[in-house]
């Protein structure tokens, strides 16, 4: 399509409102709908300029209920802004297929979005800005600047590359195995940190020791741990904390509240 009526400042306008109200109009019953609308209505004004129903219908079109990650899920603005140009520059896009494409897409790019923006690049960052600020550290407050900031550039460039390649950006996206590949990367990646910063901030002796009747020699339990593997309580707890959020679920207050009265209890016995 060579007679684009949107400009790059269309888009990554579209792109700022999607930033800034992405989860700030949430509903029961359409989640993202109005901030995705809201996104859409400076382009989507610009393309119908003179045919004022058919404005009124995309705005109608793009109300509908919609849900996805918004960094990773930037693309899609990007995508339905470009079938809406081509729909009234080539008149070859029926409206049916861009509101099926979005919500096709949403779900898809959501998991995505999660996995690697939620579940690995944010859990890292924030991670090394708390470990830093646990010590006094200024420079935990680069580390969580640096999401925001990462957040919002990797979601105005595949904004601007939804726009440029249409419904052809899936295809490079998900196809191709880049995402796959970035995926595996940051798991990667995250479990080494995860590791690194348990193994740093976890801590967990036990004070158990006996008397062996016949020598007289003392046990101290937590020398024979050590010498079987050293940070094996640790390493326990963590792993405790893993199996309870895998049968109980995510409930913080109960993991928390386990774990002080574990503590006072066993602090209470003489075995931490």
């Amino acid at each position: 399509m060579t007679n684009k009526i949107l400009t790059r400042k269309d888009i990554d306008k579209a792109h700022l409102y999607w930033y800034l109200g992405g989860e700030n109009s949430n509903s029961y019953e359409r989640l993202q709908a109005l901030a995705f609308c809201n996104a859409m209505a400076g382009g989507l004004k610009k393309i119908y300029a003179d045919d004022e129903e058919g404005y009124r219908e995309a705005l109608t079109r793009h109300l509908e209920f919609f849900n996805t990650e918004m960094t990773i899920g930037s693309i899609i603005p990007g995508i339905v802004l470009a079938l809406e140009e081509r729909k009234v520059v080539e008149g070859d896009v029926d409206p049916d297929v861009i509101t099926s494409l979005k919500l096709g897409l949403m779900g898809p790019i959501a998991g995505i979005g999660d996995s690697l923006i939620w579940g690995t690049i944010k859990a890292i960052l924030l991670a090394l800005a708390a470990s830093f600020g646990l010590e006094g550290n200024p420079v935990g407050i680069i580390f969580a600047a640096l999401y925001s900031i990462l957040i919002f550039g990797v979601g105005r460039m595949l904004c601007r590359l939804g726009y440029n390649l249409g419904t052809n950006a899936v295809n490079k996206l998900l196809k191709s195995g880049i995402m796959n590949r970035i995926i595996t990367s940051a798991s990667v990646l995250g479990l080494f940190m995860m590791g690194a910063l348990s193994a740093s901030y976890v801590s967990l002796k036990t004070k158990i020791s006996f008397v062996m009747s016949a020598s007289g020699a003392e046990i101290v339990i937590q020398n024979v741990l050590d010498q079987i593997l050293p940070g094996i309580l640790p390493l326990g707890a963590i792993f405790g904390i893993i199996y309870f959020f895998r049968k109980k679920g995510q409930n913080y207050v109960v993991l928390v509240f386990s774990i002080i009265a574990i503590s006072l209890l066993g602090s209470f016995l003489g075995v931490f």
